[in-house]
């Protein structure tokens, strides 16, 4: 996917409503998650990512700091971000458990 012609979120846009469900491609351009939630809003936010798994079954939540991700909006207006962490790095990292 060429994601140079998307539209990058701005700090403001970075919120539950609008990051909820994402799409995260790794390095390779490969689906490795989906934003299960996040804590928080703008680039503090920590955004639980869903690795891994079938339809959410199995999937191992990590948290990650959203400044960490490069989100954006294709052309049919769906946000997605890009990350250097492959599937693996990410299912390295502990488990991410709401208090």
């Amino acid at each position: 996917m060429d994601h140079s012609a998307h539209v990058r979120l701005t700090a403001n846009e970075l919120t539950p409503d609008v990051l909820e469900d994402a799409t995260i491609y790794g390095p390779n351009d490969e689906k490795i998650g989906s934003v299960s939630h996040t804590h928080g809003t703008g680039s503090g936010a920590q955004v639980v990512i869903d690795v891994g798994g079938f339809l959410g079954i199995g999937a191992k939540p990590v948290s990650v700091p959203a400044s960490q991700l490069d989100f954006m909006r294709d052309e049919d207006g769906d946000v997605h971000a890009v990350t250097s962490w492959t599937k693996d790095q990410l299912k390295a990292m502990p488990e991410h458990h709401d208090a």
